[in-house]
């Protein structure tokens, strides 16, 4: 079974691992306020992510409480690599170096990617072969 989430579902474990654990009535009011989504969409939601086994519930009828199976950077880690794992490794560099562009980090941040890009800079090859269709890859050279 697929255990990656879709963006709504993302939506709904944000709220989970902010608080906690929550009661389908606070994800609701909180996705409500939020997104304006209503109370159905919520409920299938938390249906799927139970059926993906990222949430656990306390076994109550009525006032169920639901707590996280899996860590949010545990999750958010597994979910990046296996979006690079779908990409051409010759052009993982040059996508990851797109995406750092634009976004905002810590100085604390940057001081840990600096070191490991040292680090990794010692061992690291010339170039990457593509491990896709040679004659299609003409975007990252």
């Amino acid at each position: 079974m697929n255990k990656l989430l879709i963006p709504s579902e993302w939506e709904i474990m944000r709220v989970i691992w902010t608080l906690g654990e929550a009661t389908a009535n606070q994800i609701i009011h909180i996705m409500h306020n939020q997104k304006n989504w209503q109370p159905s969409t919520v409920k299938t939601l938390i249906n799927r992510i139970l059926k993906k086994g990222l949430l656990r519930t306390d076994g109550a009828t009525r006032n169920r409480l639901y707590t996280p199976t899996v860590g949010e950077h545990e999750t958010m880690t597994q979910t990046l690599r296996a979006t690079i794992d779908d990409m051409c490794a010759m052009c993982i560099g040059h996508t990851l170096l797109d995406v750092l562009t634009d976004m905002t980090l810590s100085q604390s941040d940057i001081t840990k990617l600096q070191a490991l890009l040292e680090q990794k800079m010692k061992n690291a090859p010339e170039s990457i072969a593509c491990n896709c269709l040679p004659e299609n890859c003409e975007d990252c050279k």
